[in-house]
Order: C-alpha cells, then sequence, then structure tokens
C-alpha cells in the first residue's frame, strides 16, 4: 500500500495535533487575548504565522528533504546535527516536557488542594510528577502505538471538551474587552503575537516530528519514501488546521476577559484565565473540566516528545537502547518539573528568540531548495 485511507489520514493529523497541543498552546492564546483585549485579531495574525503556518511549513519542508538532519546539512555539514540536538534538547528534557508535567500539576491538582507553599506543596509536586512521567514513560514505549492512544482515543475527548468549552464561553461570558494591558500589545500587537508564538514551540517540535510519524505511517503499511513525505504533509495541514482552530477558541476566551479587574495580575502564565473562564460557564464542575483538558493535552504532547526524542538520539546513537534514552530523558524531565512553571517559562522565552529565528530560516531554505537524493 503506498497511500493511506481517508480514515488513517486523519488518525495521523489527529495524532499529529496532539503532539502538538500541549502546555504553551493552552496558556498563551488565551494570555494574548486577556492582555491585547481590544488589539486581540491583530495580535493573533502574529501569533497564527509563529504558531500554525511556519509549523505546516515545517513539516512540509523536513518531510521532502527526510529529516531535519539531512536538511541542515545541506547548511553546513555540522550545522544539522547541532541544531537537531538542540532543538530536541529544548522541545524534550530541558523545557517542553518537564513544562507538560507543571502545566497539568497546576491545572489538574495544585486547584483542587488547599495547602500553603511549602514543603507539603513541593512533596506533592513531586508525587505527582513521578506519576505523570511513569505514564508517560509506559505510553511512550512503544512509539509505534502513539496513534492508536492519541490520535483515536485522547485527542477526540481533548477536541470534544474544548469544542464545549468555547460554545459555553460564547453563550455564556459577558464581553468586557479592554484596552491593551501591556506596551507592547498597544504599539506594536502584530510583533508581540509573533514573538508569542515562539513560546508554544511550534516551530521546533514540528522539525522534530518526522520520525514518529514516520514510523505510525509505516504501522500502516506505507514503506515508500516519497508516501511517506506526502502522508506526513497532509497529517501537518490537519494538525495545522485544528490548532489554528483551537488558537481563535481560546484567544476569545482570553479576549472576552480582559476586562475582568485583577484576572491578570492572579494568572502570571495564563493558565488561570482558560480555568476562570471555564469556571464561570460550569460552577464547580468547571475546575474538573479545566483539569481534564490541561491533563489530557499535557499528557498527549510529553508522550510524543518522550518518544521523538528517543527515537532521534537512539538513532544518532545506536548502541545506547530507545529504552535507555526514555528513561533518561524522563528521569531528567522529572528533576527540571519540580521548579515549578513560572520559573521554567522565564528561562526558556531568551533562548526561544534566539532559536525560533534559526529554525524559520531552515524551513525557507527547505522549502525552496530541491531535494537531494542518497
Amino acid at each position: 500500500m503506498q497511500k493511506l485511507s481517508l480514515r488513517q489520514t486523519l488518525t495521523i493529523g489527529f495524532m499529529l495535533f496532539s503532539m502538538f497541543f500541549g502546555a504553551g498552546n493552552l496558556i498563551f492564546p488565551p494570555l494574548l487575548g486577556a492582555q491585547a483585549g481590544t488589539h486581540t485579531l491583530v495580535a493573533m495574525m502574529g501569533l497564527m504565522l509563529t504558531a500554525v503556518c511556519f509549523p505546516i511549513l515545517a513539516v512540509v519542508a523536513v518531510a521532502k528533504h527526510d529529516n531535519l538532519v539531512k536538511l541542515g546539512s545541506m547548511l553546513h555539514p555540522s550545522f544539522g546535527t547541532v541544531f537537531t540536538e538542540l532543538i530536541c534538547l529544548m522541545i524534550g528534557p530541558f523545557v517542553a516536557i518537564p513544562r507538560t508535567c507543571s502545566t497539568s500539576f497546576e491545572m489538574a491538582v495544585a486547584q483542587f488542594i488547599s495547602l500553603p507553599d511549602g514543603t507539603e506543596l513541593f512533596l506533592i509536586r513531586l508525587l505527582y510528577s513521578f506519576l505523570f512521567f511513569a505514564a508517560t514513560t509506559f505510553v511512550a514505549l512503544h512509539p509505534n502505538k502513539l496513534k492508536d492512544i492519541l490520535g483515536r482515543i485522547m485527542t477526540p475527548i481533548l477536541v470534544v471538551l474544548i469544542v464545549i468549552t468555547f460554545v459555553a464561553a460564547f453563550l455564556k461570558l459577558p464581553v468586557k474587552l479592554a484596552p491593551a494591558a501591556t506596551t507592547g500589545y498597544e504599539t506594536h500587537p502584530l510583533l508581540t503575537g509573533f514573538l508569542t508564538g515562539y513560546q508554544t514551540m511550534d516551530i521546533l517540535a514540528a522539525l522534530n516530528f518526522g520520525l514518529v510519524i514516520a514510523v505510525n505511517i509505516e504501522d500502516f503499511g506505507v514503506h515508500d519514501h516519497l508516501a511517506i513525505a506526502k502522508e506526513t504533509m497532509k497529517a501537518g495541514v490537519i494538525a495545522g488546521m485544528m490548532l489554528g482552530l483551537v488558537y481563535l477558541a481560546t484567544s476569545y476566551i482570553g479576549a472576552v476577559c480582559s476586562g475582568v479587574p485583577g484576572l491578570l495580575t492572579e494568572s502570571e502564565t495564563g493558565a488561570g484565565i482558560l480555568a476562570y473562564a471555564i469556571e464561570q460557564c460550569f460552577g464547580p464542575v468547571g475546575q474538573i473540566i479545566a483539569g481534564l483538558i490541561f491533563f489530557i493535552a499535557c499528557f498527549n504532547v510529553c508522550s510524543g516528545l518522550l518518544s521523538s526524542c528517543s527515537e532521534y538520539f537512539h538513532k544518532l546513537q545506536p548502541k545506547v537502547s530507545y529504552k535507555a534514552w526514555l528513561f533518561g530523558f524522563a528521569i531528567f524531565s522529572f528533576v527540571i518539573s519540580s521548579a515549578g512553571l513560572y520559573r521554567i517559562l522565564s528561562f526558556s522565552f531568551p533562548i526561544l528568540k534566539v532559536l525560533c529565528p534559526i529554525a524559520i530560516g531552515v524551513i525557507l531554505f527547505g522549502l525552496v531548495k530541491k531535494r537531494q537524493d542518497g
């Protein structure tokens, strides 16, 4: 078989969407809406470029050249390997993987317990992190099964919850648009939205998901590399369209809450904005719905990132098994996640402002450069 059926294509597309859609994707669009206020639409145009358009183009560019190492090596023999390793570490154990754990803890656990900040909360965070990484590592042990767990089960549940949330917010939340809360969104909303899109890390993730996507396409019986490339591109378009719709929905929720007094002060990371809106729509049950949305999204992304990073480094160093890389990354991420969500976000943004423009340059180069066989 050299082509996937429509159902199989949708399954791969849903799987890719679930691997993209995690902590940053839930935090930053509603935060953008709340901070940009009346400038939300213009700011969203900028975010859509770096969090939707370029990630889709990244999937296409990498699929065209088989993998990121091969694409990067066309610029310089050493660049492909070094740049791919940097991206793997950023979307892996240094930032993105710990961020999924910290975000899901804040929204799925911390809001339900009334303990003071201190030793007790830290110990609960450690216990949750251990269980979270144990579960995601178990799922990532079988990368060819991700399409079944993420694409067929977890993602449909997540999409249904997000649709219910948006419809409820559209019907129930009063529109309280406020002027832009920050200088950036007031004077340069397009550029500020563009830079905010960096923090979703979708550009970097898109460059490195190719291996996992290919493994799952091959599991459906497609083995020709050109056919795999075409199916990967289809999956990228499906995932990108889904991301765009969700971003528009969640930024709208943030925007209509921008006039709520004190909301931005209380929610320094943006996670609380979506939780506030859901609670306003559904009452006490809203906390459970918000917790489920954040947990499922973060669980999906963490499983996908653990798998893709371990696959890459295993291919780079075959003497070290896939399982050894997987367990090593899980343990390292467990340690980093103990720092908490705010510290992880503060640490990552300056690095992303350097890596993401380079990634955009590589993507554009890959799109215009002719494929080299062999």
